[in-house]
């Protein structure tokens, strides 16, 4: 784990899409006239034949994605979190997920991490959205590595996946030894005190928090959680029956993401004391992305005061 070298997650995205593009011809990529933010630019420049800018009509890039899977092609449509799930969930509910359709989304710059560009592009119920959807499997990965096998988990899939990418860079917490397994949560790091569960950007900044709360005495086991559907039941249930304390940090909406998905999951398998940090009831607004992470105490220290708290 490195935490002082980042790369960019749809980075990953884009280099992988070109790299599964020269192993199957059936891959094509899709884009709503974002391709240099989504990065789908990389496999646009080695195949632009396969590649198709639908311009600024997200609905229209959804239901061409549909049409071609129903010719046996495997498309991959990518464009902001906010549009690729919001603007097009009609599509995605009754043409896609509704068919169990081989189409797969990607959506970019997820969370408050979008900064400057404010509420109307920062994508805090994407994951809400999805996760409810039959059929519909939800990926966030965390880093360079875990996003470049995640998109070629994605590719083995037959049937709709959503994937979510930050716009950020992010430190390295996965290397090359690292193997994504769609059914299984990482664990990062033993305890016994308290629970930390993440994903995506902003398990890096849980990665630190854990650090901080060492130093303070408390020990914490640290389990990433790449795939937020299907969820590791079964990881979470065995952590919870060791620390009895479990702390779900996200950047996104607390309500419908990660921790309401491990509220479900507790309150049915194992009744447990449950702390979600993410953003509350509210909408995101413009700023950098560590000032926003400040405000919204999602940073390290935040997320390390609020379990101190807690505890004490």
């Amino acid at each position: 784990m490195d935490l002082t070298a980042k790369k960019s997650i749809r980075g990953a995205i884009g280099e992988e899409l070109a790299e599964l593009g020269k192993i199957d011809s059936n891959i094509v990529v899709l884009d709503a006239d974002l391709s240099g933010s989504t990065k789908t630019s990389t496999f646009a420049k080695i195949f632009p034949e396969r590649f198709f800018n639908v311009g600024i009509a997200e609905q229209d890039l959804i239901t061409t994605a549909l049409g071609l899977s129903l010719t046996g092609k495997i498309p991959f449509a990518a464009t902001f979190a906010v549009f690729a799930t919001g603007r097009t969930y009609d599509q995605i509910r009754n043409s896609v997920c509704y068919q169990n359709a081989n189409v797969k989304i990607i959506g970019a710059h997820g969370g408050i991490t979008v900064g400057e560009d404010g509420a109307s592009h920062q994508a805090l119920e994407d994951i809400a959205l999805m996760r409810n959807l039959p059929n519909m499997t939800v990926i966030a990965p965390a880093d360079y590595e875990q996003a470049k096998q995640a998109v070629k988990c994605a590719f083995q899939i037959n049937g709709p996946v959503y994937i979510r990418s930050s716009r950020i860079d992010v430190p390295c917490i996965f290397d090359e030894n690292y193997k994504f397994d769609l059914n299984k949560a990482v664990k990062l790091k033993e305890g016994k005190d308290v629970t930390i569960l993440s994903y995506g950007d902003i398990l890096s900044e849980a990665v630190q928090a854990v650090e901080i709360l060492l130093k303070n005495g408390i020990d914490v086991e640290l389990i990433n959680i790449p795939v937020i559907k299907p969820l590791d039941i079964n990881t979470i249930i065995e952590s919870a029956k060791k620390t009895k304390l479990v702390v779900t940090v996200e950047n996104h909406s607390i309500i419908g993401g990660l921790g309401s998905a491990v509220a479900e999951c507790l309150s049915e398998k194992l009744p447990t004391k449950l702390i979600r940090i993410g953003i509350n009831d509210e909408f995101g607004q413009s700023g950098t992305p560590i000032e926003l992470l400040n405000h919204y105490g999602l940073d390290a220290e935040s997320i390390a005061e609020r379990i101190t708290k807690s505890i004490k």
